[in-house]
């Protein structure tokens, strides 16, 4: 479908809305130069970006190539690159891109190139799929490309991508997977990159209230001094994770984060864990970003309050830097778990609000009344 090489080849990035859309109009500006210098030929390209849930009430492959395909059909476009932020499966395996050659169209799983360095990433995938699909194609019999080479981009050492079986009646030619537990944990973090994790904080504001007046009065107590001059290092350890175990067990719990189906299917089972995973450590690294600030900022209350002579008339140990540490991390873990019990006057669809965005809400709200159906 591509326009002839001393023509302008029209480029359409068709995006899911959210994180997406952002990473396809950063990258828009420089796409045609580029694009132009690599193909050669004297060829340009016009390059726009339109944002569209095309990926509403399905996570098959197949579906969203013929959803792409149709569209581009309808429009006239020349080639069609479709990104989403699903992590899409196809034969048990996680989906990288999949393209169509002779209707110019490709689908591109943004978790599937991790979570370093996705905006150079994704750049670098959109060129390669834009021209393989812009490029010579030579075909065999059954009309899929001969000798394509690997897409280099998509892969690398520590998580190979590798061309995956395509079936007869699928809208894609030509399709690069990923397999095995490096694939698995690089989707994974590709997830968690788009849940992004550091929105959990300001979020959970009641939560966090409940922890800083806990900390804060914990601060001034003189059991808790007591208490915390007499612990050692391990057990601080374990009041750290046991308190932090207890806010991503409660927030998971309480909000109905756990996602559960219905279906028996393996890939259904995969799909299953990968969520639960990726929600995990998501409310994982949120929860410890807002413990490692509940210890500051009960440090800096600490030093700012405590009288030496008083901790050492009540503890029997001078007030060093070593104690000041001490008591702040007990007190971070103390604080937790008031903030754990806080969270409980946030409504589910704050909580929900904070560990996913929007378009992860609304396709895991899909998800739920599907399996339940």
């Amino acid at each position: 479908m591509a326009a002839a090489s001393q023509g302008v080849t029209n480029v359409v990035l068709l995006a899911d809305p959210d994180a997406p859309t952002e990473i396809a109009q950063r990258m828009v500006r420089m796409l045609p130069d580029r694009l132009a210098d690599k193909s050669g030929q004297g060829r340009r390209f016009d390059v726009e970006v339109i944002s569209e849930p095309f990926t509403t009430g399905t996570e098959d492959p197949r579906t969203l190539m013929r959803r792409v395909r149709d569209r581009a059909r309808a429009e006239r476009w020349d080639i069609v690159v479709a990104l989403t932020d699903l992590p899409l499966h196809s034969h048990r395996r996680k989906l990288v891109v999949d393209l169509n050659h002779e209707h110019g169209v490709a689908l591109l799983s943004l978790p599937s190139l991790g979570g370093w360095r996705l905006q150079k990433k994704a750049r670098r995938a959109v060129e390669e799929a834009v021209l393989s699909l812009a490029g010579p194609r030579a075909r065999g019999v059954e009309g899929a490309p001969r000798n394509q080479p690997p897409l280099e981009p998509f892969g690398s050492p520590l998580a190979p991508v590798r061309p995956g079986p395509v079936d007869e009646e699928e809208a894609a030619d030509l399709r690069y997977v990923t397999s095995g537990p490096r694939g698995y944990l690089r989707v994974l973090v590709g997830m968690v990159r788009a849940n992004r994790p550091w929105r959990l904080v300001p979020g959970l504001s009641k939560a966090l209230a409940a922890a800083l007046a806990t900390g804060a009065i914990a601060t001034v107590n003189s059991t808790v001094w007591s208490l915390a001059a007499s612990l050692s290092t391990p057990r601080l350890v374990i009041a750290m994770v046991g308190s932090v175990g207890l806010m991503i067990g409660w927030l998971i719990v309480d909000a109905n984060l756990w996602h559960r189906t219905a279906r028996s299917s393996p890939e259904a089972r995969q799909k299953a864990r990968l969520y639960n995973a990726s929600t995990v450590l998501t409310v994982g690294i949120g929860v410890l970003v807002c413990y490692v600030g509940l210890l500051v900022i009960n440090l800096l209350w600490a030093l700012f309050i405590l009288n030496d002579q008083v901790f050492a008339s009540m503890t029997r140990n001078p007030l060093h830097a070593t104690e000041y540490w001490t008591l702040s991390w007990f007190v971070a873990s103390v604080a937790t778990v008031g903030g754990a019990l806080g969270s409980g006057l946030e409504s589910d669809e704050a909580i929900r609000a904070a560990a996913y965005p929007k378009r992860e809400q609304e396709r895991r709200r899909a998800l739920q009344d599907d399996h339940g159906d």
